[in-house]
């Protein structure tokens, strides 16, 4: 198997090889090697059900599991039976025990095995294999992940973000849209496109003119990465049409106090938790993207909208994430087209603008390498 190395100093870097995103059998290793020891979007805030299945990942991970708030905290565990492997709980449900609707096993809400009918005289019964599989399981802000064998706990992936979290939460967030994008490009392409804000001036016309690109930041983290966009400066107006006089000098003269668009300055803060999670935090609330891949040519971006102030929706750089999708998958697919010519096979990075996609390149290469985790 091919060892993929990416030089830790991205001044001498190459980017990831073409091969990585072209050969089938790297999309099909990856399921195992990065997104089985990852952290996944299991819910969101709307969790509210006593059992409630989810499906990690579907199309990669596919596994069914279930999440139990029996007693005011969750957990999470297998959704099939240990009998003979039918899935539980099909929908969302109140209830105060699980029942198998094949053959009756029963298991209570941490999925402790219960009774079986008709199983008497079975030696060495139950056992703990009788038990539903426990999932390890976090949550943060009303968001829920699980992970099916996880590189690190999920502290690690989180990390120096929970407070972004908690403000985000404080006025309280509720689901008001879910939609899917398909979009025909492997799913790291449509990542490294997120992770760099290299691409605004020249792909987002419109976005570009509320944020501040000069100005624009990211900071890279060990499982995780956080780029900021301030708003874009208002232009700075003269004490005589009405602002305060201070650090502001007439028209002939020098620099000028610059003033923005938000108490805050802050337009936009874009995370993005390895392999495949976005949280965008914005002043209206929060847009959560799942990238989910399909096949190495294939992805689905699954959008949920998390609103806390309506009032806010049409401002800002969270005003038009339709238009801005559309612009980002026109030119995602552009590079899945070029990534297969003859004449590419990798390239290098902007020291500057490409720290992001530089930190995600070593992240897939720590994972898929045959001797890591």
């Amino acid at each position: 198997m091919t060892n993929f190395f990416i030089d830790p100093d991205i001044r001498k870097a190459h980017t990831l090889p073409s091969k990585f995103y072209t050969d089938p059998a790297f999309f099909e290793i990856s399921k195992e090697k990065i997104f089985a020891r990852t952290w996944q979007f299991a819910a969101g805030t709307e969790l509210s059900s006593t059992l409630t299945p989810v499906t990690l990942l579907p199309g990669v991970l596919d596994e069914p599991l279930l999440v139990s708030r029996g007693d005011g905290h969750a957990r999470c565990m297998s959704n099939v039976c240990t009998h003979r492997g039918k899935v539980l709980v099909e929908n969302a449900c109140d209830a105060n025990l699980i029942r198998c609707g094949y053959h009756g096993r029963r298991f209570d809400l941490d999925g402790k095995f219960l009774s079986m009918p008709e199983f008497e005289g079975v030696e060495n019964f139950p056992s703990a294999d009788d038990d539903l599989k426990q999932v390890p399981f976090a949550q943060q802000s009303g968001f829920c992940f699980a992970s099916l064998d996880p590189a690190a706990p999920f502290e690690n992936f989180i990390q120096a973000h929970r407070t972004l979290f908690e403000s985000a939460a404080v006025s309280g967030l509720e689901r008001t849209a879910r939609r899917e994008y398909e979009v025909n490009a492997h799913w790291a392409l449509y990542c490294e496109n997120y992770l760099e804000g290299f691409h605004i001036p020249f792909v987002h016309k419109s976005l570009n003119e509320v944020i501040d690109y000069g100005t624009y930041t990211t900071e890279t983290f060990r499982y995780s990465s956080l780029q900021t966009a301030l708003s874009e400066p208002l232009a700075p107006l003269l004490p005589e049409q009405g602002w305060p006089k201070a650090g502001v000098e007439g028209a002939a003269g020098g620099q000028k106090d610059v003033l923005r668009n938000s108490a805050n300055d802050v337009a936009a803060r874009y995370l993005f938790i390895f392999p495949n999670l976005m949280f965008n935090f914005y002043p209206w609330g929060v847009s959560v993207n799942v990238v989910r891949p399909v096949s190495p040519s294939k992805t689905i971006v699954e959008f949920l909208t998390y609103v806390s102030d309506e009032s806010l929706l049409d401002k800002g750089a969270g005003a038009d994430l339709h238009g801005v999708e559309m612009e980002d998958e026109a030119v995602v697919e552009s590079v899945q087209k070029g990534i297969r010519s003859r004449f590419y096979s990798h390239g290098r990075y902007s020291p500057t603008r490409e720290q992001g996609t530089h930190h995600f390149h070593t992240l897939i290469a720590e994972f898929m390498n045959p001797l890591s985790h």
